[in-house]
């Protein structure tokens, strides 16, 4: 053996040690080709960190990013492993906000989340890495979702490492409080395996419901290790069509990727009244 395939076998029997339970190369289609074919592997890494930004005034509610996490969260619960169903989401939030046919409707059931209430984003981020760990352990979790504010570099490698070695995923919303905070926040560096930002659109006309419209996402890959940044636009079922949506978020017919548009610098984000 060269001393090279030595070195890599090497490396690849340490990273085995370090991480008994991580899913090499896992990956979880996301069931959108013109999505899965600019993420490494042909789909969302399992057993990673990912982040999800809002947009202007939805930086502070982050209503579009948590339909968009809920999407991804329950295409993950919805893994068949061995026949069963794979487990349950962990989602920590500093308020109890969280509606849960709202879950429902983008494919997350409400009975296999755990919701957990923690004022600072310390509390949620200890919370996030122990459900992380108890996931390795246990085999119940197969995913957590923390809404915070703030995510220091160390912090967020710790969950990476948590993620990597437990093999289930972490997905982190950034609401951020006021303009000033997420002016700072919103350039720092991140441990994160890909990061996004979900905008909501003008809803589509349906010419069978006058009044009700299809609601849209605009959603962009700003950073992918290892892969290229990207943006689309997404199609939601409308009121009328939850109740039979076998696919909660669809990319419309005539859609094609196309490369993301360079970044602007962000207008300050209006905060909502009520």
């Amino acid at each position: 053996m060269s001393s090279a395939a030595a070195r890599v076998a090497l490396q690849d029997r340490i990273r085995r040690i370090e991480r008994p339970n991580a899913r090499s190369g896992a990956v979880l289609p996301l069931g959108h080709a013109a999505i899965d074919r600019v993420l490494p592997g042909g789909g969302l890494a399992l057993g990673a960190l990912h982040e999800i930004l809002g947009t202007d005034g939805d930086e502070e509610d982050g209503a579009a990013a948590a339909g968009f996490a809920a999407a991804l969260a329950g295409r993950i619960v919805g893994r068949i492993v061995d026949d069963q169903p794979a487990g349950v989401v962990l989602w920590a939030l500093p308020r109890g906000d969280l509606y849960g046919p709202g879950l429902a409707a983008f494919g997350l059931d409400p009975a296999r989340v755990v919701r957990v209430m923690a004022a600072r984003d310390a509390d949620i981020l200890w919370a996030l890495e122990e459900a992380l760990r108890a996931a390795g352990s246990f085999g119940g979790i197969v995913a957590a979702i923390g809404e915070i504010a703030r995510l220091p570099m160390v912090a967020g490698r710790r969950l990476q490492l948590a993620a990597e070695r437990a093999g289930a995923t972490a997905l982190v919303l950034r609401r951020w409080r006021h303009a000033a905070e997420a002016a700072a926040e919103r350039t720092r560096p991140s441990a994160a395996t890909t990061r996004w930002r979900v905008a909501a659109l003008p809803a589509l006309p349906m010419a069978d419901a006058p009044g009700i419209g299809r609601p849209r996402w605009r959603v962009e890959l700003l950073r992918c290790r290892g892969g290229t940044p990207a943006s689309w636009e997404l199609e939601l079922p409308s009121e009328l069509e939850v109740a039979d949506a076998s696919d909660p978020v669809r990319l419309p017919a005539a859609l094609a990727d196309r490369p993301a548009a360079p970044q602007r610098p962000h207008a300050e984000p209006r905060r909502r009244a009520g």
